[in-house]
């Protein structure tokens, strides 16, 4: 078990330092081979070339491609420094840069948004494998009966719709026709009832629509598992339906669910966009929205390169959990 931790940790190593490397190349490296100054977007279009030179000096735009990969790379793990114009800032680790409209350290920016998306996150898979899972498991047990087709119709259902309309169909019923719920954003630590109150809408409607997915995926892997000799040996061997269920095909039917949970939750850490939007909570989603907007390139970056993060770490726990379930997983 210990060797493979071991080589999944240091698989995930290299892989962090790709990824750095890729978002580099993506966000400095191509828009200068298209022409585009970002000196002149941190600026402001309607700035003077010297103020755009001495941002360029500061940035290290104008240094060698390896000396600007170096710094940036070096500025994610141990800080960096700015200088230029007389100036010295220093950006503590991990340096994202500072935003071209605010001009505030991108880092503390991203760290007030991200408990907000994290709960959002959290809370929805919560929701969506209980009621996910648990709604596949049925239907695959009782095929072809009501309970199936029902299921599956609020699954496709579910799937179909797309998040803004059920987002905003909930909020007219719950939030401004019956007056249930409210919708405004408390944070954690000032209300839990509130924040509580504000998240219930927001975690039912994206578990909705991951929950379908989830359904129709453990409903055809538990009918492809049932059919298997190793459950129907369990069976004649007299064991109850519920060992047989619970223990021998459960554990099959959970690795594509961890596979796909690993991806979904680590995407969905990244900002979850259209939730965030419709229920206007202030997370990660929303940010890089307004980053889009604005063309505010260090949010942008720095909200990639935690959605990369967010996908890496899921993985890595997923594989983990696979050596817990599947032992065979150890030795690959």
């Amino acid at each position: 078990m210990l060797a493979y931790l071991i080589r999944r940790l240091f698989a995930a190593a290299v892989m962090l330092v790709v990824i750095v490397m890729v978002v580099f190349g993506i966000f400095f490296l191509i828009p200068k081979w298209a022409g585009v100054d970002i000196a002149s977007s941190f600026v402001g279009k309607q700035a003077d070339p010297a103020a755009v030179e001495a941002v360029r000096q500061k940035l290290g735009l104008g240094d060698p491609i390896y000396s600007q990969v170096w710094e940036f790379f070096k500025g994610i793990f141990v800080g960096r420094t700015y200088s230029g114009g007389g100036d010295v800032t220093q950006c503590a680790a991990p340096c994202f840069g500072y935003s071209f409209r605010s001009e505030q350290a991108v880092w503390p920016v991203l760290t007030d948004r991200f408990p907000v998306t994290l709960g959002l996150a959290l809370g929805a898979a919560v929701l969506w494998l209980i009621f996910g899972v648990a709604a596949g498991v049925l239907s695959a047990l009782k095929r072809g009966s009501i309970w199936d087709r029902g299921a599956m119709v609020v699954a496709l259902s579910g799937v179909s719709l797309p998040i803004y309309f059920t987002g905003m169909l909930a909020s007219a019923i719950f939030v401004f026709g019956m007056h249930w719920i409210d919708a405004q954003y408390v944070p954690l630590d000032k209300s839990f009832s509130g924040w509580f109150g504000a998240m219930i809408l927001p975690w039912t409607t994206l578990a909705f629509l991951y929950a379908a997915m989830y359904a129709r995926i453990t409903r055809a892997t538990m009918m492809e598992i049932l059919g298997e000799d190793y459950i129907r040996t369990a069976r004649a061997k007299g064991l109850k339906e519920q060992v047989v269920i619970g223990k021998h095909a459960m554990r099959s039917t959970m690795t594509p669910i961890l596979t796909m949970l690993g991806m979904d939750l680590g995407a969905l850490i990244g900002g979850a966009i259209l939730t965030e939007s419709t229920f206007n909570l202030p997370g990660l989603g929303q940010a890089v929205l307004n980053a889009i907007k604005n063309q505010d390139l260090p949010i942008i970056l720095g909200v990639t390169l935690i959605t990369s993060l967010a996908v890496l770490i899921a993985n890595l726990l997923v594989d983990v959990l696979y050596a817990v379930i599947d032992p065979r997983v150890r030795l690959s």
